[in-house]
């Protein structure tokens, strides 16, 4: 199966280092980095979701509707709706795109952010409903007769859905998370299993713990797994980290200091999610692991989602994110700190090394996998 790319399709040009320029959705500018991506080799691009965001599938939607050839990852929290309004959403927008839908479900690692929604269930009783609503999505894009559930969080009877997703046989769901409830919810029902960028030895054994959790659920087939970095480029490696020492200065400049959040979604210190304390207890250990990997952009960010970079020349970042496919990691997600800039020179200079990297290893039959790191 070939590597895939996934970027970010944001909605305004506001990042870390710099503040939106214009309103929170702006439709030029949505459109214009939707469609630099797909003209510069990325596969698939992100709808993110917070509380107070743009909706992410209407944006999706009209993303669909205006950039062909491009996918669209939609994120979506199972807070928002019942899970058989959400099959129908999500297979009527499979078919305005031509099947190029996936959903990726968040369960939701903060409390305050969830309960701005009016979401109080505890942690726990989140990861019961996530897995149960995932059950529900996929049995309500396959079942062809009318159906009943009844479950801990939800039940009814005699459901069937008339509209059915454009690819088949169903839409993909992607998950994420680093806690031990999100491994066994993910490894059990996930088809994409995203996790942040860590060191090679930690991906690997998260990526461990997410077979084994799948395995002990009774799957055969693995989800596919997907990791995020944030790459910092240069023409020389000294040019990159002179970019990369700049980023965290403007980072550090906008939070003064490490003061002020960067969202009213995320705080730089004590987070609640498991993904973003095993960032920041990285940092810990140090600034520079493998390769490229750079940690101290999760450091000035709280551990704030995808925030660690890989740091270095194209040739050098995509040496860095070969090692993760000789991981096992199959999908690799990239988001620059100038977004439209970014996404454009990632495609253009680190993509096509990638890709060439992952059939000359395909050719060579050269074996994958977390054994590889071992054996290395």
């Amino acid at each position: 199966m070939p590597v895939e790319f996934l970027g970010i399709a944001a909605t305004n040009d506001g990042s870390e280092i710099t503040p939106r320029s214009g309103p929170a959705f702006d439709p030029d500018y949505t459109l214009r980095l939707a469609r630099a991506h797909r003209d510069n080799g990325w596969d698939r691009v992100l709808t993110a979701y917070s509380s107070g965001s743009p909706d992410p599938a209407q944006a999706a939607t009209y993303i669909l509707d205006h950039v062909e050839g491009l996918q669209l990852l939609v994120a979506h929290r199972p807070n928002l709706s019942i899970p058989t309004f959400a099959a129908k959403t999500f297979a009527t927008m499979d078919q305005i795109g031509g099947g190029r839908v996936t959903v990726h479900v968040i369960t939701g690692g903060n409390q305050h952010e969830q309960a701005r929604e009016g979401d109080r269930l505890s942690k726990d009783a989140r990861y019961g409903r996530t897995r149960e609503y995932m059950q529900i999505l996929k049995r309500a894009w396959t079942e062809t007769t009318p159906w009943d559930f009844a479950g801990e969080h939800y039940a009814f009877e005699d459901f069937a859905l008339d509209v059915r997703a454009a690819q088949q046989p169903r839409i993909r769901l992607s998950f994420g998370g680093s806690s031990d409830a999100a491994y066994a919810v993910g490894g059990a029902e996930a088809d994409i299993y995203a996790l942040w960028g860590e060191p090679l030895a930690g991906t690997a054994e998260q990526i461990a713990t997410v077979h084994a959790a799948a395995r002990a659920a009774g799957r055969t087939e693995m989800p596919r797994i997907q990791v995020a970095f944030r790459p910092i480029l240069g023409a020389t490696e000294e040019a990159a980290w002179e970019k990369a020492y700049a980023t965290v200065a403007r980072i550090e400049e906008r939070t003064q200091g490490g003061t002020q959040p960067l969202t009213n979604r995320h705080r730089l210190t004590d987070p609640e999610n498991a993904g973003s304390q095993r960032l920041l207890a990285v940092a810990e250990r140090g600034e520079r692991f493998d390769r490229a990997l750079w940690t101290v952009t999760a450091k000035a960010t709280g551990g704030g989602g995808n925030s660690t970079a890989l740091v270095g020349t194209p040739e050098t970042v995509a040496a860095a994110l070969l090692d993760y496919w000789d991981l096992g990691v199959d999908i690799l997600s990239a988001r620059g700190y100038d977004l439209l800039a970014d996404a454009e020179e990632f495609g253009r200079e680190v993509i096509p090394l990638v890709r060439a990297g992952v059939a000359r290893r395909e050719a060579e039959g050269r074996p994958r996998g977390i054994d590889t790191l071992t054996a290395a």
